[in-house]
């Protein structure tokens, strides 16, 4: 499926293109510009991947290194690619983007990353975490946070279905460094 082209579309669909987020470059992101030929579900997708990526209770580099282990276990190199800035942006450093594809079990994960790289993956896998894992993870944050978690994990998947099906391109000047498929 191709993104909407610029200037194209309904006058509504116009509209809500209209305050899209940008790039740096002025683009608007193809994920948005192919979301929007649905768009009421856009409309109603926008405020809340805006609330988990913006407006969350999380750290910025817990979130980021959670989107890009999901990433990584979905297959979505266009997420992962638009996540490599934010990710560094918010202090993951190059070591864990490295280690990321080796799993919770790759040697330098501090205690927290090593929990949260593994609720990712059990969440993938089983739509569940382990009692082991969410009980890490509860010494480091409190139940909104927890909640937050699992929506922010289950939103990224959701995210790199639609991306995956729909063969969402990376933009140019984006890329995937680092990224292989996922297990």
């Amino acid at each position: 499926m191709t993104p909407l082209p610029g200037g194209q579309g309904d006058p509504r669909t116009r509209e809500l293109l209209a305050v899209a987020p940008r790039d740096p470059g002025g683009g608007i992101p193809n994920i948005f510009t192919t979301l929007v030929r649905h768009p009421d579900l856009y409309e109603r997708f926008m405020p809340f991947g805006g609330q988990l990526l913006v407006s969350g209770r999380l750290p910025g580099d817990v979130r980021e290194l959670l989107i890009l282990r999901t990433a990584w276990n979905t297959g979505s190199r266009y997420e992962w690619g638009r996540h490599l800035p934010l990710a560094r942006a918010e202090g993951v450093t190059d070591a864990d983007i490295d280690r990321i594809g080796e799993g919770p079990e790759a040697p330098g994960w501090a205690g927290l990353q090593r929990h949260l790289i593994r609720a990712a993956d059990e969440l993938n896998r089983d739509a569940t975490m382990s009692d082991a894992t969410w009980a890490g993870l509860a010494e480091h944050f409190d139940e909104a946070e927890l909640i937050e978690l699992v929506v922010l994990v289950g939103q990224y998947h959701m995210v790199a279905f639609f991306l995956n099906a729909t063969g969402v391109e990376l933009e140019p000047g984006f890329d995937g460094t680092g990224f292989t498929e996922g297990p």
